[in-house]
């Protein structure tokens, strides 16, 4: 039987990831673009062996510990309230790029410790057209993780991790109806007990999958329903 892969190999591959972005990645001009103003984001992607819970899924492509840092957006926010994301938020003019503004938006959000975080790079921005962003996802390892909680609840209402292999299994996966522009299309989705990862968010975690070859098969005409 073949060794499990490392949460080491996990991070080397989205090292690699960053360095050389797929070509089929979508990037700001779809599938659906901003508007010709869009408001500058960025998203933390952190990565990591966050606790001593690995996943019980097994044969999957990554390891059983390997985990995803996310949290749940307060009910009464007027932007994606009450979804699950990243910790990320608008790059402000103090912020040097992209980098610095995920890890400043994520210490405020989830109380972190910076000093563990390894950022590995950004990935293409992508358009987030319900509030009129245009988002950098930046990959990072979490080397030092630190305890998180949510630290302005009227923000953030729940921290926590998810393991990767969990978000990976066929059965927990499928698609959401979304609705814009006009038209309704499906997007892809993950619900892992009772977490679930739709919207941006989940668009993101689908692409990257995809790009590291780490999907393995589910059936994208599972419907998810959710919450608008």
């Amino acid at each position: 039987m073949p060794a499990e892969p490392s949460a080491q190999s996990a991070r080397e591959q989205l090292a690699r990831l960053c360095a050389h972005p797929p070509a089929g990645w979508p990037g700001s001009t779809g599938p659906h673009p901003p508007s010709a103003d869009p408001r500058a984001a960025a998203v933390l992607v952190l990565f990591g062996v966050l606790d001593t819970v690995p996943s019980r899924v097994t044969g999957t492509p990554v390891a059983r510990d390997l985990d995803v840092l996310l949290l749940r957006r307060a009910s009464t926010l007027t932007d994606h309230a009450g979804q699950v994301a990243f910790p990320g938020g608008r790059i402000d003019a103090r912020d040097a790029g992209p980098v610095e503004a995920a890890v400043r938006e994520a210490v405020e959000e989830t109380g972190l410790d910076p000093a563990g975080v390894d950022a590995l790079g950004m990935l293409p921005p992508l358009a987030l057209t319900v509030s009129n962003h245009l988002v950098t996802p930046v990959l990072a390892w979490w080397q030092r993780p630190t305890p998180v909680a949510a630290v302005d609840h009227g923000e953030t209402v729940e921290v926590f991790r998810v393991p990767v292999a969990d978000l990976l299994h066929p059965d927990n996966r499928g698609s959401t109806a979304q609705v814009g522009a006009g038209r309704t299309w499906r997007a892809p989705a993950f619900v892992v007990g009772n977490v679930l990862v739709w919207g941006f968010t989940a668009i993101v975690l689908d692409l990257m999958f995809d790009a590291l070859e780490w999907t393995q098969p589910w059936d994208p005409r599972r419907l998810i329903e959710h919450a608008s």
